[in-house]
């Protein structure tokens, strides 16, 4: 059956220039075949990109330890695994639709989020026994972890803050979900994002469609002229993480070097900086600080000339205005993002 596996990617990667492949309940799976389908991947095309759901849904008779788990993924090189840690944290439990998360107002989040952030790798000032989902740093790399908040499975995320937020408008959904994703695309490890959330897509409450129509599972193009706002807002955000390798750091080292958070003393709020040009960045630090709260806080930045990437709802790659820094509001459910050389 290995041989099978291995087989079958390599003729996908080799007659049809597959370079993606995402592996359902990988953890049915041991992390033997998953190194061999790593490896003889990145021998085709090394840029190949392989990974998968670390969990197994029921049981195996496989040995925890062989495993191809989220928990196990260290013991494969080149394969991600979604973090479990970082969506249900910002967005709420997957199982509970009503659940909130980070981004919708409920407390108790922070450490959970800041272990998304840093990609589920070991750092100073991450206290792993705080975490929901997951109690040690399980990944040796950031490269091993994919950050999310929705996909194909459960509830989209539009969904999701539907049924968490009653009583809310779509504006107020929007922006929670501006929130959300603005901690995933900026958070060290490989963003994911589920096809048609930056138009805001929902579909109609179904949690898993795959026996749904189209009326369910098709992309109402309508929605970006709709949404146009929320587009460019999503826009935005991936030139920012494309321009500046801050975010991308490589190395578990780097993060905790160049990555320290602030101490902050109330819920809802995470507060940090990436420091020291990380990963050769242009930028010398970048402040980022979010509000999970329906109420205006105010940080203290550092004095100096900074550029405001994101504020109260808005984000612009190349900035808008600058700041001297000071005393500084963060506006409820929002991002701040600022910069300086």
């Amino acid at each position: 059956m290995q041989d099978f596996i291995v087989n079958s990617v390599k003729y996908w990667a080799k007659e049809y220039h597959i370079d993606g492949f995402r592996f359902d309940l990988m953890a049915i799976h041991d992390t033997e075949t998953m190194n061999r389908v790593a490896r003889e991947l990145k021998e085709i095309n090394p840029s190949i990109f392989v990974y998968g759901e670390g969990w197994t849904a029921g049981d195996s008779p496989l040995p925890v330890e062989r495993r191809a788990l989220k928990e196990n993924v260290s013991k494969m090189d080149g394969i991600a695994v979604f973090s479990d840690d970082l969506r249900d944290a910002v967005k709420g439990h997957y199982s509970n639709a009503a659940d909130r998360g980070f981004a919708t107002g409920k407390p108790g989040n922070e450490e959970t989020v800041k272990i998304g952030i840093v990609a589920a790798t070991a750092h100073p000032q991450v206290d792993y026994s705080k975490g929901n989902n997951s109690k040690f740093a399980y990944a040796k790399s950031p490269e091993m972890v994919v950050n999310y908040v929705s996909c194909h499975d459960d509830l989209t995320l539009t969904d999701k803050l539907d049924k968490s937020m009653p009583g809310s408008t779509e504006a107020d959904r929007q922006r929670a979900a501006r929130l959300a994703h603005t901690i995933v695309f900026t958070s060290q490890g490989t963003p994911f994002m589920f096809a048609g959330e930056e138009v805001f897509r929902d579909k109609k409450g179904v949690h898993n469609s795959y026996k749904s129509p189209d009326s369910i599972n098709a992309i109402d193009w309508n929605l970006k002229t709709r949404n146009a706002d929320q587009f460019d807002y999503y826009r935005e955000l991936i030139a920012l993480r494309k321009a500046h390798p801050a975010f991308r750091m490589t190395t578990a080292e780097d993060i905790a070097r160049n990555l320290v958070f602030d101490k902050v003393d109330r819920d809802n709020l995470i507060s940090y900086s990436i420091k020291n040009h990380a990963n050769g960045d242009e930028w010398a630090e970048i402040k980022v600080v979010f509000n999970g709260s329906a109420e205006p806080c105010e940080v203290k930045i550092p004095k100096g000339d900074w550029t405001v990437i994101a504020r109260d709802g808005r984000i612009k790659a190349d900035g808008m205005g600058t700041v001297k820094g000071g005393k500084m509001t963060v506006e409820p459910v929002s991002a701040l993002i600022l910069a300086r050389k």
